[in-house]
């Protein structure tokens, strides 16, 4: 609470005031987003979500790299449903399973995921194959995850966006991604 007293100025605004009755150490926006996003799996999730549209509960334990089990991914998305970070639709096609989207809350975090990235991709020794979406969301910058993140929106949210000419952002970074394995 210091640390986000300093950071924020001495005196914080009432709505972040620490509620004693609360469950979260404190007011402070950073350990408040930490508490919901802050294990490796969350974040996970939402990245083979936003960058992989994988969006039922088989294809998010079995198609993610780190190996996620089940029952800390069934954790997770409880807690990411709880947060309304993402929602679960009856998948019509299957009555036992479900469709999980981003919300509105999920998709804003893709400039959180995609600096995380560039900063991972300048720092830590990151393979080629998984660097490059990396590399080309940060050379694009807010304007590419603006147009992303309307991709996102039409896809999760079903908002319809304007037409465009040329591949989407989806289709660019899955290409460049397929380039680099394929160039092995």
């Amino acid at each position: 609470m210091q640390y986000c007293k300093q950071f924020f100025g001495a005196a914080l605004p009432a709505c972040m005031e620490p509620n004693m009755t609360d469950i979260s150490r404190s007011g402070c926006p950073i350990n408040l987003s930490l508490e919901v996003l802050g294990d490796k799996w969350s974040l996970l999730i939402i990245r083979d979500m936003m960058f992989g549209n994988r969006r039922h509960f088989r294809e998010l334990l079995t198609k993610s790299e780190e190996g996620i089990s089940s029952n800390i991914l069934a954790d997770r998305l409880k807690t990411l449903l709880d947060e309304k970070i993402i929602t679960r639709q009856d998948d019509p096609t299957h009555k036992q399973k479900g469709i999980y989207s981003l919300t509105e809350q999920g998709i804003e975090l893709l400039p959180v995921l995609a600096q995380m990235a560039a900063w991972g991709y300048k720092y830590l020794p990151v393979s080629e194959e998984l660097g490059i979406r990396a590399r080309l969301l940060s050379e694009g910058g807010p304007k590419l995850w603006a147009e992303f993140m309307d991709e996102l929106r039409e896809s999760h949210l079903g908002v319809k966006r304007r037409k465009r000419t040329g591949p989407s952002v989806g289709e660019r970074l899955q290409a460049a991604y397929e380039s680099v394995v394929n160039g092995r």
